[in-house]
């Protein structure tokens, strides 16, 4: 193991790492694309949506869990897919990962600038983007035990935000607050719950699988645990169950509290796109002020998912430099263990959190469809590595017995998750078709043909094929 492999390892404590993976996902996806969701198929809509989503997300986190206690690396959805599938399909697969979190990113910073508009309707919105954009840069530049311990505690503000709306939720849901109580009124209002039916739940699937994103980030921490085999199995199980039960619990109340008609909610007109599903429920309950410090907190879980997103994308790409699928400039490492150069690149593609400024707030929507497509394609490999590495495990005379953590129904598990997302990305947009909305088309799907790219050049360069069951490289040493 070289020295920059060392410098990026064992700087994470074990109490860091579940609330990471919680503050990589709860953010955008939960306090504002929730809005959406709902408004377009209704709130059981939404909640089928999230919960499907949430299912494929276990098998992935069971199926990631398994790989990385037992080759805990940064690059793991590169490296897992370079040594157990192909090493084209590695390189594709780090270079949409890193792709991913760059556009994450920039979709942060620009709900951020949106959130702000809650108090400053007249500054324009590319003020906040710089402003913050520079924040998240340089909390990225701390060492790794400064953000492990920043991401620790910006986690549990959300954790206990979500908790007090899910208690606020509920005592206005019974009219203890507000005044009145609605029971269902509004869960059933017009054509809800189900609203569209089943083609508008699968068109809400990315962004719920957006909200999700995030989760996979354990995999990315594992090399910088201080003890992954123990640390990891854990983060997986509080992880999965807190944030699952997190999203249906608040999607929920925020249903039986708002109608999914309401013009406020996210996606349903966009002069109210600055307005998110919580404070709406925070003003419904009579608490103007809390309303304004939920938009406050939402504003900090904001750019503590978009923090997580940065130090993601630049941990990955410094990996895939190292292991030779991207350029050797971004394998550098600084002294407190940052990859300073990867860091550099990804904060510049999260630069096109500006176009929402110049563009207008359409371009918001289309970072999201564009961002979430990418992350079904990670998980996707995280699926496909997992079957081949465990078919490969078995094939080469190793018993089950061995892995110090084990994924749950396999082989049911990763191939439900590669039917899902081969599922969802395939047919996530199909309206536009239908209508022959060709530009919005080219938004969403457009991290697809980037896949295929790199995938058939780097088979093409390098000559690369499917790695034989046998042939599977299961080693890992750690000096």
């Amino acid at each position: 193991m070289s020295e920059n492999d060392h410098s990026m390892q064992r700087g994470l404590k074990t109490r860091h790492l579940s609330m990471i993976a919680i503050g990589g996902s709860i953010g955008t996806g939960l306090f504002v694309a929730s809005g959406s969701a709902i408004s377009t198929a209704g709130p059981g809509g939404a909640l089928v949506a999230y919960g499907l989503i949430g299912l494929l997300v276990f098998f992935m986190m069971t199926s990631l869990g398994e790989m990385a206690t037992y080759m805990p690396v940064s690059g793991s959805f590169s490296t897992y897919a370079t040594k157990f599938v192909d090493p084209a399909f590695g390189f594709a697969l780090g270079w949409n990962y890193w792709f991913n979190w760059a556009i994450t990113l920039a979709v942060d910073i620009s709900t951020s600038a949106i959130i702000m508009e809650y108090w400053f309707p007249d500054v324009p919105g590319w003020i906040f983007s710089i402003i913050f954009f520079v924040l998240i840069f340089l909390m990225n530049l701390a060492s790794v035990e400064l953000f492990g311990e920043a991401e620790f505690w910006f986690s549990m503000i959300k954790v206990i935000t979500v908790i007090c709306f899910i208690g606020v939720g509920l005592l206005t849901v019974t009219g203890i607050l507000g005044g009145h109580a609605d029971g269902l009124m509004n869960f059933t209002k017009g054509d809800a719950p189900f609203v569209g039916g089943l083609p508008t739940i699968v068109s809400v699937f990315v962004v719920a699988g957006f909200s999700f994103q995030g989760v996979e980030m354990i995999g990315i921490t594992a090399g910088e645990s201080a003890n992954p085999e123990k640390s990891i199995p854990k983060a997986i199980k509080q992880v999965f169950w807190r944030i699952l039960l997190f999203y249906l619990v608040s999607i929920f109340i925020i249903g039986l509290i708002i109608p999914y008609t309401s013009p406020n909610l996210l996606g349903s007109d966009a002069t109210d796109i600055a307005i998110s599903p919580f404070t709406l429920v925070f003003q419904r309950a009579g608490l103007a002020a809390a309303a304004s410090v939920m938009n406050a907190v939402i504003l900090t879980s904001v750019l503590s998912a978009g923090n997580s997103g940065l130090y993601a994308g630049a941990r990955m790409l410094c990996a895939m430099a190292q292991s030779g699928q991207a350029p050797k400039a971004f394998q550098k490492i600084n002294r407190r263990g940052i990859p300073v150069n990867a860091l550099l690149l990804t904060a510049a593609v999260g630069g096109l959190a500006f176009i929402t400024s110049f563009m207008g707030d359409k371009i918001y929507n289309f970072l999201l469809s564009a961002s979430g497509l990418t992350g079904f394609i990670a998980w996707f490999g995280v699926a496909v590595s997992h079957y081949r590495f465990r078919r490969a495990f078995i094939k080469q005379g190793h018993d089950i017995s061995e892995l110090k953590y084990k994924s749950k129904w396999f082989p049911f598990g990763p191939i439900f998750a590669i039917i899902m997302c081969i599922a969802v990305i395939v047919g996530q947009d199909i309206p536009g078709f239908i209508n022959g909305n060709w530009d919005e088309l080219i938004v969403t799907y457009m991290s697809l043909p980037l896949f295929f790219i790199l995938f058939f050049y780097y088979k093409w360069k390098h000559k690369t094929h499917l790695i034989p069951l046998d042939e599977v490289d299961l080693t890992y040493h750690e000096e």
